[in-house]
């Protein structure tokens, strides 16, 4: 199941509507984690398009809600613009968006929506046994700044998101087990999962994805260092 929202749009085409929530990130004093805006919005924007896309969607507009003050706008979408030009989208999406101005929070909260298309009855890819896959790592707060080396880029995902041999589900901060399950459409247990990564762990702003797949060799290839191969054991009635 995709945190997404599917909406008829006309005889052709359907709305895939994704969001993300940031607070306490930013440069307030109150903030638990300090980065600079853009890189605040650059992750929140990559929760919410990497939900959109992987339910194949092609965004169109993106809605920011800011609530980090007046100055932090241009930052904020400044970090969008870094995110939009590494998956080579469209430079002329559309942003909009609003700020908090009437009154200054203690801690930075930013909401970003990602709203995108997609051809009408659009049905997942269904692969028959196939392989499992962790691309990146799991990381969050401040492991994402002083670990990026392990957070897979956006072109890697983008990358595979347009190939019909493979279907994806972003990973976010209810972990590797959660949204393995998600993808398979059952919940699994810790013990019936085999892989060299935290498999509870907060994967925060979406610094991983979890692949099915059937061809290795080519996966390896476009993820290289980022790949975790993933084992399902046999389940005992």
């Amino acid at each position: 199941m995709r945190d997404v929202q599917i909406v008829p749009w006309n005889k052709k085409e359907e709305l895939v509507i994704s969001v993300d929530n940031s607070g306490g990130i930013g440069q307030k004093e109150g903030d638990i984690v300090f980065a600079s805006y853009d890189i605040v919005s650059y992750f929140s924007f990559r929760v919410a398009v990497m939900e959109c896309i992987a339910a194949g969607g092609v965004p169109v507009s993106i809605v920011l809600q800011n609530f980090c003050g007046d100055p932090a706008w241009h930052q904020l979408v400044s970090g969008i613009h870094k995110g939009i030009n590494e998956l080579n989208l469209n430079s002329e999406i559309g942003i909009t968006g609003s700020t908090e101005s009437n009154f200054s929070l203690q801690q930075s909260a930013v909401s970003l929506t990602i709203i995108g298309k997609r051809k009408a009855g659009s049905r997942e890819l269904s692969i028959s046994n196939g392989k499992i896959a962790v691309i990146g790592s799991p990381l969050v707060g401040e492991e994402v700044i002083l670990q990026g080396e392990r957070v897979v880029p956006l072109a890697i995902f983008m990358q595979l998101a347009k190939n019909y041999n493979y279907r994806i589900q972003p990973v976010g901060s209810k972990g590797i087990l959660y949204e393995l399950g998600q993808l398979k459409g059952t919940l699994f247990k810790k013990e019936e999962v085999i892989c060299s990564l935290d498999l509870l762990k907060s994967a925060g702003p979406a610094t991983c994805f979890i692949v099915e797949y059937e061809k290795e060799a080519e996966l390896k290839r476009i993820a290289g260092s980022y790949f975790h191969e993933v084992i399902i054991t046999q389940r005992s009635n």
